[in-house]
């Protein structure tokens, strides 16, 4: 992607005076602000409609600018050499003079952190003195963004700024593993938790629906699109719309798919525009089809329980 050096340097510019722009990056975009500046992360909050429980990810360029903030063990180590820059986020511990506002943490003592791997995000992070706090850029509970356009819908003009990225690669939220002690999936995303298994060599215990919020994304109701949703549906109502894996030789008004032959990267990517079309399209209901419950699929299942708790 050829990056349009004026865009990032407005971009800089509005953060440098602690605003908050969205921001795209290769699993959804983000709402971002300095991670140092306590005005930022409240304006980010306050934007989103967020809980003041529900933690934000902090967007660092590589992990010596890390070292500032966090404190690193072997996993993490292990780790960010396969994975990073990529659609892993991290818990680690922080360091007792790092500079990151409480309001990012809600006086935790522990940190989201990611690295980015959307050429635009890399090469802003990399002109900026600080961090970016960057949960997704949609309002809390409902569907993530993944491109400028659904940025819009969702805030207008109450965000000064869209730095544009094109469409998110990925299309879901990043893995969170918490690495303070055995690690832990807190939520499942895009990378999948069977790679990571293989590089760090150990059991992972998968704990995405805690009763203490300790990440982001695991409050029961997400990434919603705000009209009830039914799973595994073999039977459907004549005024759903139905969402299903693959296409259907059938062409009906109603029927929608994420993937033209079942793949399940292509049918993570198109699954929040989906949604988001669905909703446009003023169907009062979804059906959604069986979804495999393996690889990413099982991330896709994941965000389409969530967002069915209506």
């Amino acid at each position: 992607m050829k990056i349009n050096l004026a865009n990032i340097k407005k971009a800089k510019k509005l953060l440098n005076k602690s605003e908050c722009i969205a921001i795209p990056t290769e699993t959804v975009y983000g709402l971002a602000g300095n991670a140092y500046s306590d005005k930022a992360c409240k304006r980010i909050y306050k934007l989103k409609k967020r809980p003041k429980n529900n933690p934000l990810i902090v967007h660092y360029f590589n992990d010596q600018i890390l070292k500032k903030d966090c404190i690193f063990n072997d996993n993490f180590l292990k780790l960010y050499k396969k994975f990073c820059p990529g659609p892993i986020t991290f818990i680690l511990d922080l360091k007792k003079n790092s500079k990151i506002s409480k309001v990012v943490t809600n006086k935790k003592n522990s940190l989201a952190v990611r690295f980015p791997k959307h050429p635009v995000a890399r090469n802003l992070l990399k002109r900026l003195n600080f961090p970016l706090a960057a949960p997704s850029a949609n309002l809390s509970s409902k569907i993530s963004a993944v491109s400028s356009d659904h940025v819009k819908e969702d805030f207008g003009e109450k965000i000064k700024y869209i730095l544009e990225g094109g469409k998110s690669s990925i299309g879901l939220e990043s893995t969170i593993i918490d690495l303070r002690n055995k690690p832990r999936i807190l939520r499942l995303g895009g990378l999948e938790v069977s790679i990571i298994k293989k590089v760090l060599n150990k059991r992972i215990v998968i704990n995405n629906n805690p009763i203490k919020i300790s990440s982001p994304g695991q409050f029961k109701l997400h990434y919603s699109p705000g009209i009830p949703i039914r799973l595994n549906v073999k039977k459907i109502k004549s005024d759903e719309a139905y969402l299903q894996i693959k296409k259907n030789k059938k062409n009906k008004k109603n029927y929608y798919f994420l993937s033209k032959n079942g793949n399940l990267n292509e049918a993570a990517k198109n699954l929040y525009s989906t949604l988001r079309q669905i909703k446009k399209d003023k169907f009062k209901s979804i059906a959604v089809g069986k979804i495999p419950n393996k690889g990413l699929g099982k991330t896709i299942n994941d965000r389409l329980i969530r967002a069915s708790k209506l």
